[in-house]
């Protein structure tokens, strides 16, 4: 790449000079795509009092159903990992979004449920976040799309 090849990360970010590498390209211009889909999604979801990451929690004890998860099952299921999980179910309990009961076998273990009031918000939620789900990938065809994927999935793999 040329040092006259201004490419939109780096005419965003305000860089002069070139990357070092097209690895190093790759990295920042994949931070930045996920910073600004994390903050629209931030964005919306602020607006019902939520955080992304607390969305995420919700969504995935609606996706356990009646069974609940287990706090370890719920911080492993997480898009983004957060080290204060058992902080951030105490917040979503004390919003009355989330219910936690302690094991009656194992009392190490505390499994977590869906309140009704956080099945409420997530049905409040649903129609913005489908909507910014789909407008995240409106630039690129379906084939596009599918491949960015792939790509991603790739990239992940390739990093473990």
């Amino acid at each position: 790449m040329s040092e006259q090849t201004v490419t939109p990360v780096r005419e965003e970010i305000l860089q002069g000079k070139p990357f070092k590498s097209l690895g190093q390209e790759a990295a920042i211009d994949l931070l930045r795509t996920a910073d600004v889909v994390r903050r629209r999604l931030g964005g919306a979801l602020a607006a019902h009092g939520i955080t992304g990451p607390q969305y995420n929690v919700l969504r995935i004890l609606r996706g356990a159903g009646k069974e609940g998860l287990c706090t370890l099952a719920v911080a492993h299921r997480l898009i983004e990992r957060a080290p204060g999980i058992t902080r951030m179910l105490d917040r979503l309990e004390a919003r009355g979004w989330v219910r936690r009961e302690r094991s009656a076998t194992d009392r190490r273990e505390v499994r977590c449920y869906l309140t009704a009031a956080g099945s409420a918000l997530l049905a409040e939620t649903d129609g913005v976040v489908e909507l910014l789900d789909s407008e995240t990938v409106t630039a690129l065809t379906e084939a596009e799309g599918r491949q960015l994927i792939q790509l991603l999935d790739k990239l992940r793999s390739g990093l473990r």
